[in-house]
Order: C-alpha cells, then sequence, then structure tokens
C-alpha cells in the first residue's frame, strides 16, 4: 500500500501563489497516475487535477484551468500541484489520491490511497 504525504499547504492573499506537494513511499508510483482533490467545509471532495503515468498528459478542473499546474517527478516519488491567481474560494484541504488503474478517474471513490491532506486558505 503506497503512503501519501501533502506539504505546502497554507494561508494566502487572493491573487497570490502555493505549491503543494505529494511525496509517495512504494516502489509502484511511477506506474500509475496521480490525482489532487479538494474539500471545502460541508462540501463534498472534488476533482482538481491529474496526472498520467509519466507526466505526457494533464487534466484539469474547469474551475482552475489556466491557474493551476500539476506535474509529477517520478525520480523523487512526488507529484506537485503550482496555484497560482488563487481565489477565497479555493480554500479547501487539498489531498493528493492514487488510482491503481492506467486510466484517469474524476471520482473520489475511485481512488485507493490518499494523503491526509494539507489546508489551503485563501483571503480576500
Amino acid at each position: 500500500q503506497v503512503q501519501l504525504v501533502e506539504s505546502g499547504g497554507g494561508l494566502v492573499q487572493a491573487g497570490g501563489s502555493l505549491r503543494l506537494s505529494c511525496a509517495a513511499s512504494g516502489r509502484t508510483f511511477s506506474r500509475y497516475p496521480m490525482s489532487w482533490f479538494r474539500q471545502a467545509p460541508g462540501k463534498e471532495r472534488e476533482f482538481v487535477a491529474a496526472i498520467n503515468w509519466n507526466g505526457g498528459s494533464t487534466y484539469y478542473a474547469d474551475s482552475v484551468k489556466g491557474r493551476f499546474t500539476i506535474s509529477r517527478d517520478n525520480a523523487k516519488n512526488t507529484v506537485y500541484l503550482q496555484m497560482n491567481s488563487l481565489k477565497p474560494e479555493d480554500t479547501a484541504v487539498y489531498y493528493c489520491a492514487e488510482r491503481r488503474l492506467y486510466s484517469i478517474s474524476y471520482h473520489p471513490g475511485e481512488y485507493d490511497s490518499w494523503g491526509q491532506g494539507t489546508q489551503v486558505t485563501v483571503s480576500s
């Protein structure tokens, strides 16, 4: 079972930037897609971004397209989420997740492993 540990969250003003990291343990990291989800208080967990096994394909929710960039470094077993032009509505706990299939999914129920989450708060 892979273990995922997120970091990089914090408090930032609207218009600012943050870079989240997700470090994975385990030997299977480079085989599978990785995704970021987020969950705001009182809301369901929602898809943010995904990246295929080699970084050649990326996918984004419409709400973050053009502002967020997902990337990965398989040599470091790490996936990143660069978040620019942050808005107060981006405030949430951000989670990385692994799905042990080769296809991307936008549904959190189809993921096998999750990190503990990192809080991102954007003030207006």
